[in-house]
């Protein structure tokens, strides 16, 4: 089992930056993919970044270029930097980690491929 417990959400006006962490616990040694997700109220969940165990990334295209998914392996940490917000960034954003059977990520990341979720953090960008 892994836990994932994320932080850094917050408000900020658009244009800003925001760094999201997710702190990943249990049996961290399993995984291969981390991924971050976002959601709105009425919409599917959307993949919005991975990064796998060689640290080769995959981004969603309406974040390229301004979000940056990495991971700290010796605190077990999971990140995404997000610059130049837009009012349509605001979601609920989820920190997520495979079983560690797959051989590489989605791309862009799909639900189906991880097991495990955190709680999320909201992110609230204004106009």
């Amino acid at each position: 089992q892994v836990q994932l417990v994320e932080s850094g959400g917050g408000s900020v006006q658009a244009g800003g930056s925001l760094r999201l962490s997710c702190a990943a616990s249990g049996a961290t040694y399993s995984t291969f993919c981390m991924a971050w997700f976002r959601q709105t109220p009425g919409k599917e969940r959307e993949g919005v970044a991975s990064i796998d165990n060689d640290a080769y990334t995959n981004y969603a295209d309406s974040v390229k270029g301004r979000f940056t998914i990495s991971k700290d392996n010796a605190k077990n940490i999971l990140y995404l930097q997000m610059s130049s917000l837009k009012p349509e960034d605001t979601a609920m954003y989820y920190c997520a980690a495979d079983s560690g059977t797959n051989q590489y990520c989605s791309d862009p990341p799909a639900e189906y491929d991880y097991s495990y979720w955190g709680q999320g953090t909201q992110v609230t960008v204004s106009s």
